[in-house]
């Protein structure tokens, strides 16, 4: 049996935990390999070789520290096939998906290579007699990240590649569902010129989340998960003093107007609410039809479109997505379609009866629809996060408007139209995080922001770009008087100081 490993310090580290969980090969339900699970100790073990790692890499001035960053894209670029095999394997998404992982997460390692111009501060001259104020952003030591399976490249790579790229040193915690290919990034950025101790991934359940958590040394938390635990880690980061950025669940809309171009909509919808099985945070699993003549052309259209979905093994190329994560989460999906039947909405169309020959294990779902969801239900309340799609009828484009603005997420949200104006209002008044105008899966580029709002996100400042720096970084404020002359040294130190 395969042994997945920590890595700190800048090596493989063997846990003496006596604890391990299961990794699932997808396609096939046979476990595949084991990850260790750490111990308190062990999470300590992994501090203290990133404290001593800090000084060195945060006086690195930062076009160094920028080469490093450019050097490591290299080497994800170059090992590109590797990545996305190894990813695909433990995840179950196609391998172009897989790709699309990597690669989105390397938009932000783009991002992190110009660090030296984001990281310059503010000066004024002459603020006062003789006197400059001027502000430097510096890091905060050691840092750390926990993220989820269903993004095991792109999403480490969001927070680790700005941490590292300003000066702090990181603690990985990865999903220990799919952990080989963080460890793998972690050795690329030793390989990539990244002293030891800079990246270091720890493997863990609750334990070590609570050990980064409560640990004194850690000043910062980066997480994305479900929301109940986004707040658990928001209120035990915070009550230990850290930064903390806690990213939880999403029940995305998208609005369809009348005008709205319909095949760009079918098509759009079929990725964004059955690509990757559904286990996307942006992913569309609700749309939103105004009036009863687009409701009903876009369900007669979407029963159409699914039976052309091809589910498949993730080494299938012809597949447009694979099985789901685990045994586990395929009955949970499997549940919350039971339960939509319960609470009365209209299952068009049953995917939990799929399977894949030859593959009779493995944890496939076929596409599901519903049509006639009411706000009420729970089934609309909550994230199911899988190949199921809900169809919420609306009579008015107010209507539209308030579904997504009164629910309990608000990641991000999708309208369709060729109305401008009406894509404008619809932009300013929801009240959501993340809008995509006829654009399904609105993530925004990594030299903007990505961060939702209400139960989508707990703290203040959202995830890469600028906000990324602000995250990773305190700001230090200089005010500077060098006096050349007596006349400078009048007796007013008991007076408040002033600029005038």
């Amino acid at each position: 049996m395969r042994e997945i490993n920590h890595f700190i310090g800048g090596a493989s580290f063997t846990g003496a935990s006596g604890r391990f969980s299961d990794v699932f090969n997808p396609n096939t339900g046979e476990v595949q390999a084991r990850v260790q699970l750490a111990t308190a100790a062990e999470m300590d073990r992994a501090v203290q070789a990133a404290q001593a790692a800090f000084e060195g890499w945060s006086s690195t001035n930062p076009q160094r520290r920028a080469r490093v960053m450019f050097e490591f894209k290299r080497l994800v670029e170059a090992n590109m096939d590797q990545l996305a095999e190894m990813l695909s394997a433990e995840h179950g998404k196609v391998i172009a998906d897989a790709r699309g992982d990597v690669a989105r997460g390397l938009d932000v390692i783009e991002f992190a290579c110009g660090i030296p111009h984001a990281l310059k501060g503010e000066y004024t001259w002459g603020a006062g007699p003789g006197i400059d104020v001027y502000s430097m952003r510096q890091p905060l030591g050691v840092v750390a990240g926990i993220t989820p399976f269903n993004f095991p490249a792109m999403i480490p790579m969001w927070m680790f590649g700005v941490a590292i790229a300003v000066g702090n040193t990181f603690i990985l915690k990865p999903s220990e569902r799919d952990p080989s290919l963080p460890v793998r990034l972690g050795e690329l950025m030793m390989e990539a010129g990244a002293p030891a101790g800079v990246l270091n991934v720890v493997h863990g359940d609750k334990t070590a989340v609570d050990a980064i958590l409560t640990h004194p040394s850690v000043h910062a938390v980066s997480f994305v998960g479900s929301s109940d635990i986004a707040h658990y880690v928001y209120q035990m980061g915070a009550q230990h003093g850290k930064r903390v950025q806690a990213m939880g669940g999403a029940k995305n809309h998208g609005i369809v107007l009348p005008d709205a171009d319909m095949d760009q909509v079918i098509k759009d919808l079929s990725g964004a609410a059955f690509g990757s099985a559904g286990e996307r945070c942006m992913a569309l699993p609700v749309v939103v039809p105004v009036g009863k003549q687009t409701a009903d052309e876009l369900r007669e259209r979407m029963v159409a479109e699914i039976p052309r979905l091809k589910v498949g093994v993730s080494t299938d190329k012809e597949a447009h997505y694979g099985p789901v994560v685990t045994a586990a989460h395929r009955a949970k999906i499997a549940g919350w379609i039971e339960k939509g039947v319960q609470e009365g909405a209209e299952l068009v169309v049953d995917g939990r009866d799929f399977s894949l020959q030859g593959h009779e294990n493995g944890y496939f779902m076929g596409p599901s629809l519903f049509d006639n969801v009411t706000p009420q239900m729970e089934s609309y309340k909550e994230e199911i996060f899988g190949p199921v799609l809900q169809i919420v009828r609306a009579a008015s484009f107010e209507e539209a408007l308030h579904l997504p603005s009164q629910h309990q997420y608000g990641n991000g949200v999708a309208i369709f139209t060729q109305n401008g104006r009406a894509a404008r209002d619809f932009a300013a008044r929801v009240n959501v995080g993340m809008v995509g105008i006829n654009v399904p899966i609105p993530v925004p580029v990594a030299y903007h922001t990505f961060g939702g709002w209400k139960r989508s996100a707990f703290g203040d400042t959202n995830q890469h770009g600028m906000e990324g720096v602000k995250f990773w970084t305190k700001v230090k404020t200089v005010t500077a008087r060098w006096p050349d002359s007596e006349l400078e040294h009048a007796d007013s130190s008991f007076v408040i100081p002033t600029m005038q």
